[in-house]
């Protein structure tokens, strides 16, 4: 699969608060733990991006009924004008 990032942007260090055990069990299973981290990190941005899109796609398409019967049938809100 494409990554869906530049994989030749420059890379920087960062903080982040992790469990210290944790930390260096991973560290004795790989020699590359930013590596690691940066594969797990681009399959949940990849993970959320997909998520976002099929609810847009949802709401589009809930958008679109809702609009079809509006111009069918009207508002229901029409019988109570106040105009």
């Amino acid at each position: 699969m494409k990554p869906s990032y530049n994989l030749q942007a420059r890379k920087r260090p960062v903080n982040l608060t992790l469990n210290e055990e944790l930390v260096q069990q991973a560290k004795g299973m790989t020699d590359n733990l930013s590596g690691v981290v940066e594969s797990l990190l681009s399959d949940f941005v990849a993970q959320q991006q997909k998520k976002r899109l099929i609810k847009s796609k949802a709401l589009e398409t809930t958008i679109a009924v809702w609009n079809d019967f509006d111009s069918k049938f009207g508002s229901f809100a029409d019988e109570y004008s106040s105009l």
